[in-house]
């Protein structure tokens, strides 16, 4: 499992990543950068323009290490891996309980609970931490309008009000993110909505970016565990969509995402010299901002906490693979019910 931790992000634009022997080298200019040992990887993902040797590409197709390939601002552009693994009754019975809306319903329910409830502790965390009490009581009452919409998701009698009430709780809960911020960052970092394609504010860019890893690992998890990442219960299908990722990375969005961007924006450490405006409006992460923000994503990934339902510690990093391997054991009938994560 420990090898789900280990993936290496290639960033610089003009690498060429080749296979020596048993190690992988990163050459830039033809001057070798990096060397490490290929059992030690779980899978390669690559921004831009990186290049890869056909040896290299045959080896990881081989072993069953995948190879991803992101544009500069984090957006999915390719995939490559061998042949699929996995139980393929379990991707048969993925497929029927995908064609049943109850089942859709009782799966998009728990999902988006667990997106509100990690939201809501989110801003009651920040509420605790809030040294101006009128800030201190707005961010109180959006958690309270959180758990409102928590109380009602039951209730909810189809995928339609169940998107309803997932789209009016990221609206309020993103409303109030700006004041998780701290007050002498919030010039440098403004945020007044969730926007994207592009990204046109910097700490926008910066959840962009931090999605679009989170995407990455919760389709790996689900490819580990033998389902299918396109068929997914809550987003819309459609071709080429990673609609089950999509589905499991709600749970994930303001734990492993939204948390680790603001800690990097108050403690300073990701600063506006890492971002690049553009004349069309849009604002991106330049490579050292990508790096920075990578090696924080990965070195929070190693950090370990209580999982709420195993009771027993784990890395953050394999957060999306234990969800995924529940989530399988619950489609299997394992499991009478799944169950999110729910930050604590």
């Amino acid at each position: 499992m420990k090898v789900l931790l280990n993936t290496l992000y290639v960033t610089h634009p003009d690498a060429y990543v080749k296979l020596e022997r048993e190690t992988l080298c990163v050459l830039i200019d033809r001057e070798k950068h990096l060397q490490v040992p290929l059992h030690h990887l779980g899978g390669l993902v690559l921004f831009d323009h990186v290049m890869v040797s056909p040896a290299l590409m045959e080896r990881c197709m081989e072993d069953g290490r995948s190879l991803v390939w992101l544009d500069r601002s984090g957006r999915f552009r390719a995939r490559m891996e061998g042949p699929v693994s996995g139980n393929v009754l379990l991707r048969q019975t993925q497929y029927r309980i995908v064609d049943d809306a109850e089942r859709c319903l009782e799966l998009a329910r728990l999902f988006i609970a667990g997106k509100l409830r990690n939201s809501r502790q989110l801003l009651l965390r920040a509420a605790r931490e809030s040294t101006e009490e009128t800030e201190r009581a707005t961010l109180v009452q959006a958690a309270k309008v959180l758990a409102y919409q928590l109380r009602k998701l039951p209730k909810a009698k189809d995928l339609d009000q169940v998107r309803g009430m997932e789209g009016d709780g990221a609206r309020r809960y993103f409303e109030q993110l700006e004041r998780v911020i701290k007050p002498q960052m919030r010039n440098s970092f403004p945020f007044d909505a969730r926007n994207r394609r592009p990204p046109r504010d910097r700490f926008n860019a910066l959840l962009s970016f931090l999605y679009a890893l989170v995407l990455n690992d919760c389709r790996s998890a689900l490819e580990t565990v033998g389902l299918d990442p396109q068929a997914g219960f809550f987003h819309c299908l459609r071709p080429g969509r990673p609609a089950l990722a999509l589905d499991l990375q709600e749970e994930f969005r303001a734990p492993m995402a939204d948390r680790l961007a603001v800690t990097l924006v108050n403690r300073g450490q990701i600063k506006p010299v890492h971002f690049t405006e553009f004349g069309s409006g849009a604002v991106l992460l330049n490579e050292e901002g990508r790096k920075l923000v990578i090696t924080a994503y990965q070195e929070r990934k190693q950090r370990t906490l209580m999982h709420p339902l195993l009771e027993q510690s784990v890395p953050i990093g394999l957060l999306p693979y234990i969800q995924a391997r529940l989530l399988a054991r619950h489609l299997r009938g394992d499991l009478d019910e799944y169950v999110p994560y729910l930050q604590r």
